[in-house]
């Protein structure tokens, strides 16, 4: 049985690109083979902001948006994050989508292609890197930044990147897999 992907676009603004890139990134995941793959766009939850009254990890949701989100993550045995960067920092609806949930992220590894300009997103990739760690998720050192990411996107709205864009994802994809693997037996439960 295949280990599942769960490939979340980190981004709800209206205008996004975050599914253009994601899309990609979910084809590539599926001709790689190594995960049962499925996309996630954070927009079909429309998580408010921390509106649960008890804490993550009581898990005691009282809102069917954060039980829906909460399957949806406990689901997968790794991540892989489609971040842009907004203001140097991770998307705030991110943040949220992170910070409403605890054990369902817990012993599970994560891996982040980012876009945005010059830096492709990689000062909101460390931000999210440090959070991911924050709810026990071992966010892998091996992130992809897309730089100038709309250089990419044709005028049909397809993205087709570059070789090292491609390359760094085989090789992302492979890190996570390992991971994965290793990180599923501590999810078991105590005999």
């Amino acid at each position: 049985m295949a280990l599942k992907l769960n490939i979340i676009i980190g981004s709800t603004r209206p205008g996004r690109n975050g599914p253009t890139v994601a899309k990609w990134v979910e084809q590539f995941a599926k001709e790689h083979g190594q995960f049962d793959v499925e996309l996630v766009d954070l927009a079909d939850f429309a998580l408010p902001l921390l509106d649960e009254p008890a804490h993550p990890a009581m898990r005691k949701y009282e809102h069917e948006h954060t039980k829906r989100w909460s399957e949806s993550v406990a689901s997968a045995d790794a991540f892989l994050f489609v971040a842009p960067e907004y203001d140097y920092f991770v998307s705030a609806a991110l943040v949220n989508a992170i910070q409403c949930l605890f054990h369902e992220w817990t012993y599970k590894p994560a891996a982040i292609v980012s876009y945005g300009g010059v830096s492709g997103g990689l000062r909101g990739s460390q931000e999210l890197r440090q959070l991911l760690g924050n709810v026990n998720v071992v966010a892998i050192n091996q992130p992809v930044p897309v730089p100038f990411y709309t250089q990419f996107i044709n005028d049909e709205g397809i993205f087709t990147p570059n070789e090292a864009v491609t390359s760094g994802t085989t090789t992302l994809l492979g890190e996570l897999h390992k991971w994965a693997v290793a990180l599923k037996p501590m999810r078991q439960p105590a005999q």
